[in-house]
């Protein structure tokens, strides 16, 4: 699309509590949350009755429980590889 991005590894660089709480603010965590990845499994919880607050403490503990790509722009994010999101903010 030919835009320039600003690229983190949140595996090698993990976001901070801060950092966290300022995509929250754009997003709900419930959106941010990956329930399908093997590490959510792994947990054997049920997704609707996982609270906002230990989903929060759950990704601070495993940055695989984001759901990626985040793209943070415009103050919004966009979460996943939603084509036209992207399409729509870097048109």
């Amino acid at each position: 699309m030919g835009v320039e991005l600003a690229e983190r590894d949140i595996f090698k660089e993990p976001l901070t509590e801060a950092e966290l709480g300022k995509l929250t603010a754009m997003r709900p965590i419930r959106d941010l949350f990956s329930f399908k990845s093997p590490s959510f499994r792994k947990l054997g919880l049920d997704p609707e009755s996982v609270t906002d607050g230990q989903m929060m403490s759950l990704v601070m503990g495993d940055p695989r429980l984001i759901r990626r790509p985040l793209v943070v722009t415009g103050g919004r994010i966009i979460v996943g590889n939603d084509q036209a999101a992207l399409r729509e903010a870097f048109g």
